[in-house]
This record gives structure tokens, sequence and C-alpha cells, in this order.
């Protein structure tokens, strides 16, 4: 049987709170799920949290006994163990952090394993160590051999995805353009169909100013770029409404109309998701040749080993991923889902 990767992101964060406590709430989870990391990173955190866990060893084909109930464990790297104390991560470890995502990318690249889910990195840390990438989204695009991806964070009250993602205000404007608009929308919708199974996505887009430019009052983005590119697409055949208004798009009212909301900019898109959903929202990548959810959180360093964490949002990443990769064998089987 195939199993899901998961990565631990940041071993000094939470993510292998996360991970233990989830596990020792609802073990049948992890059964068709291989932690790609040193066992060490989980024995040291559940030693600290008093857990009681069984942590097993499995190679590089992810054999294991199905049967067992225990946490799996694939170690990819040459390192020694080393003592990682919670909340303060460690520059040596920060190799060992990027080469577990690697391989785990790899293996679903590879069709080793069905799907990837992600723990939350601490980028600072990997950038001191030369990771010249701003966070997974691009780094994951990177070894997919992927020019373009779209991050999308997603939850039963709302999905958002992004036209730029993590870059400073002051740049948006000059990175909004309609080639880039065009490509993240039909990425979006492609994905929505094959990937979530909903046969025909209903997409609104955000404008970047107040009241969408007010006809170029607020400024000339909506006039001169995203209009254009929703005009494009139209002739393609993907209807999409806007650009609009996100602080009224985003009301109850408005954002049921759609299946996801396309937005700007970062804060435009995650402000009102994580008001909606925090805790049980997903971080998706749409555009990779594999499926790959997250948590919506970071690595929380100042929570690690108390014990004083949720670990819902990844419950719900590994539920959406799993959910995904049935929905994806339903639609290239001839079935899809509204």
């Amino acid at each position: 049987m195939k199993s899901f990767v998961l990565t631990l992101g940041e071993p000094a964060g939470i993510g292998p709170d996360c991970v233990l406590l989830a596990y020792q709430n609802q073990p049948a989870l992890f059964a068709d799920i291989v932690i790609v990391a040193k066992a060490c990173w989980l024995e040291q955190r559940a030693k600290e949290l008093g857990l009681n866990v069984h942590i097993s060893i499995c190679d590089e084909r992810l054999n294991r006994d199905i049967s067992e109930q225990t946490l799996w464990v694939f170690d990819p790297t040459d390192d020694a163990a080393r003592v990682v104390q919670a909340g303060k991560p460690a520059a040596l470890e920060a190799e060992s952090v990027v080469t577990c995502i690697r391989v785990a990318a790899e293996m679903c690249l590879n069709q080793q394993a069905l799907g990837l889910v992600t723990a939350p990195i601490e980028k600072a840390i990997l950038k001191d160590g030369g990771f010249d990438f701003p966070g997974h989204t691009e780094f994951l695009a990177d070894i997919a051999g992927v020019e373009r991806v779209v991050m999308m964070l997603a939850s039963s009250q709302v999905r958002v995805a992004l036209l730029t993602t993590h870059v400073a205000i002051a740049d948006v404007s000059d990175l909004l353009n309609q080639e880039d608009t065009k490509t993240i929308i039909r990425i979006t919708y492609q994905a929505m169909q094959k990937q979530m199974g909903i046969q025909n996505p209903r997409l609104g887009l955000t404008g970047l100013n107040p009241h969408a430019g007010e006809q170029g009052h607020f400024g000339r983005e909506e006039i001169d770029t995203l209009t254009p590119a929703l005009q494009a697409l139209e002739v393609e055949g993907l209807k999409v409404d806007g650009p609009l208004p996100a602080d009224t798009l985003f009301s109850a009212d408005m954002r049921q109309n759609y299946d996801a909301i396309i937005c700007c900019y970062h804060d435009q898109a995650l402000i009102p998701i994580k008001a909606l959903s925090f805790g049980d929202a997903v971080n998706v990548t749409l555009g990779l040749p594999f499926i790959r959810t997250s948590v919506d959180h970071g690595t929380a360093l100042s929570r690690a080993g108390t014990g004083d964490i949720n670990y819902t949002s990844l419950v719900a990443a590994i539920d959406m991923a799993k959910d995904m990769a049935k929905r994806s064998r339903s639609t290239f089987s001839g079935v899809s889902h509204d």
C-alpha cells in the first residue's frame, strides 16, 4: 500500500508536537503516512511531552507492516542524532530539514508516495544556512521543475489563491501583470477540477485597490491589468467574476457564491481566511505534479515542547491530502464531484 509522506519542518518548532499529539489521539489517521525525518526529533519531543509513542523505522521504499500500530519514520539524512531543544532552532539541523523536504518531494515525483504534507519551517534559520527560497512553495516548484505554482489556503468557509505571495506591499503593483494573472487563474481552475473534484469552479478575483479602484480614481491596476486578463480568459472559455472590491467579496453572502477567491497579495487573502478558519485551514500548492498540503500556522517556537498547541490544522492538511488523492483518482477515471 502506498503512503503519504509528511515532513516535520523545523524540529525545534511545533511540527513534532502536532504529529505526536495528533497520533496519540487519532492513530488510525497515520496508518498510511510515513514521517520523513530524523527519528530522534520525534523521540526527544515525545520524551519532553511525556508521551509513550511507539516509533518504527522503514526504508526508502517505505515498506512497513500496516497492521502494527506505530508511527513510521524514514530518515534520509546522513547526520548522526543530535539533541534539538524545543523552541531553539539549531543551525546544525538546517541541512537535514532541507534534505527531508527534498527527498519527500522526490518520492512523490517518483510515485513512491501519494502526496506530501508539510509542517512549518523556520525560514530565517534555513536562509542563514544557504536555503535560497522564500519558502516551501518555491522550493517544491524548483524540485519539480515547474515554472509556476499557486499558493491556496482552503477551509470549509472559503478558499483563497494568491497572485503574489511573500513580497513587500510596495512591490505588489509592479509584480501584477496580465500574463501571470491568466496563468495563475488557469492553474487554479484546472486544480479545482482535477484535485478537488469541482467540475465547473466558480472563481472571483479581488481588485488591488479600495473599491476595486473606483473606476481608476484609486488606482489603475484593475483597468490596465486585471480586467484585460479576465477578458482574455473569457475568450478562452474561462469565466471569472471581477475585479471585485475585496471588503465586500469576503462577506458571508458574497463568498458563498465562489468556490475560490483569487487575491492580489498575501494579507488580502490570509487575513479573511485566518479570521474565519484559523487552525482549520490548509495551505495547498496548486500546479505541482503531486499533491502538497500544509498547516496554516508557523513554527510557534514559544509553545514547542509545552503541549499547549492546537494540531487541528495538521489533521485538516492530512485529511485534505487524502481527499485530493481520492478525488484525483475519481476524476481521471471519469467521475467528477460538484
